[in-house]
């Protein structure tokens, strides 16, 4: 078992150790690569509430921009920084290959490419935007086990070898138009204990791995290791350890058909850093990382494909209540136990299921809002004195689907007050739309920690 305090003790002192690393990639390979004639958003060096207040003094009542008070986000680049850095002290090994999927935002992704991070990519446009950053294609895995043939020529022609196949199919696909890959066979593990079961439709069950090999080595492919994915929102720390060990059995039974792996992609599924309690990225550390040490020696290079680890807590939502609504009752009928715990008021906000709160029917995510403007008083992270009540959120358009929250408990609000949402870095923007006519939601950027100015 690793011992999480000597890992503590060790986090302390990476930044000091990792920061002359970072500038010397940025000095000789990314910023020169990068240099594409790109003008880059801005990156300040202001605390989120400080960007929050100069976001929303920005704004002018009186002015006759529509689209002056739009929702917004900010976010914090030093929250990745540090996440990377937590990243290399506790799975020094693991080599984190960012998932695109999760957030690909252009700032995000400069800061992990600079840092010295793989990608997981899932098309050939994911492919394409991190070739454009100057990342060298070994540092990409198609981790998508059926892909579009156009998509398996592009990675060729562009020299994105590693890629992940489940299945025959895909074999003769991969055969015909990138014989050169290298692959990875992506086994089925136990995802029970996730809230996204990748499991149903990824991952060749253990019964079927044999043949699979036999079909690869025929077809005189080279496979050259085993990943697994537990399941997005994964809250079983042992489910990292069990598919480790199901992952050694086809390591071992690679050999009966002349293949001796060495690679091992353990996935994603890792928590964000506002996961305090229950399955935090400490216990999946230990159990994850020990396992891999015991059952694969160093000539194994092993990866991971962590997503919202890495952006879940950096990005902070900021929405202007647009409408309310007060739910007329019977005055002259006695309030029941029940009914004084309906909501009294709909909100009606200018982001919701359709744009960044997508995440709440894709995710399963709970977002909770807070209040950020109450009566023209900043109240970010402070307890308001005054009676609160039950209270239905909404977003914008006029799908009855479009709800953000049931049931918050939120002192009156008035239109033009603005609520907030924290911990909305994952699977939020990426699959955001513009239905009805409502725009995505304009980022901004901050770093609280000073190191990360240097990659831009």
């Amino acid at each position: 078992m690793i011992d999480i305090s000597l890992q503590q003790d060790q986090f302390e002192v990476v930044p000091a150790l990792v920061q002359p690393t970072l500038v010397e990639v940025l000095k000789s390979r990314v910023k020169a690569e990068m240099a594409l004639d790109v003008a880059l958003p801005q990156v300040h060096t202001l605390p989120i509430d400080q960007m929050l207040q100069a976001r929303l003094a920005s704004f002018d009542p009186e002015m006759e921009d529509a689209e002056a008070d739009n929702a917004f986000y900010i976010a914090d680049l030093g929250e990745v920084y540090r996440q990377h850095l937590r990243w290399k002290a506790l799975l020094p090994r693991i080599e984190p290959f960012f998932a695109m999927k999760c957030n690909p935002d252009p700032m995000v992704m400069r800061l992990l490419a600079s840092l010295g991070a793989g990608f997981d990519c899932a098309s050939k446009n994911e492919i394409q935007s991190v070739l454009n950053m100057g990342v060298d294609p070994s540092r990409i895995i198609y981790a998508n086990p059926c892909k579009q043939n156009s998509f398996v020529k592009y990675a060729y022609t562009n020299k994105v070898r590693m890629m992940t196949f489940d299945n025959a199919e895909e074999l003769h696909k991969i055969k015909r138009f990138h014989p050169e890959a290298q692959l990875v066979l992506r086994i089925l593990t136990d995802d029970s204990k996730s809230l996204c079961k990748l499991g149903l439709k990824f991952g060749a069950p253990l019964d079927t791995t044999g043949f699979l090999l036999a079909t690869a080595q025929e077809l005189g492919l080279d496979v050259i290791g085993v990943s697994f994915h537990v399941g997005s929102g994964c809250f079983d720390a042992n489910a990292f350890g069990e598919a480790v060990i199901r992952a050694r059995r086809v390591f071992d039974q690679a050999k009966e058909y002349g293949y001796e792996f060495n690679f091992l992609d353990v996935g994603g599924g890792f928590p964000s850093a506002h996961v305090t309690e229950g399955i935090t990225f400490e216990k999946v550390a230990t159990i994850l990382g020990s396992t891999v040490d015991a059952l694969f020696g160093p000539e194994v290079r092993v990866i991971a494909e962590p997503g919202r680890y890495y952006v879940g807590s950096a990005f902070t939502l900021a929405t202007q209540v647009i409408a309310r609504r007060t739910i007329v009752r019977d005055l002259a009928e006695a309030f029941t136990a029940e009914q004084s715990q309906s909501p009294s008021h709909m909100y009606y906000i200018n982001d919701g299921m359709y744009g960044s709160f997508n995440c709440i029917m894709f995710d399963h995510q709970v977002c909770e809002p807070k209040v950020l403007v109450k009566d023209n008083a900043f109240t970010y992270k402070q307890a308001i004195a005054e009676p609160h009540g039950f209270a239905s959120v909404w977003g914008p358009t006029c799908d009855s689907i479009d709800c953000i929250s049931p049931k918050s408990s939120l002192p009156l609000m008035e239109t033009g007050d603005w609520l907030y949402f924290e911990n909305m870095g994952a699977y939020t923007i990426t699959a955001a739309s513009q239905f009805n006519g409502f725009r995505k939601s304009e980022i901004l950027y901050t770093t609280s920690e000073q190191e990360v100015s240097l990659h831009f």
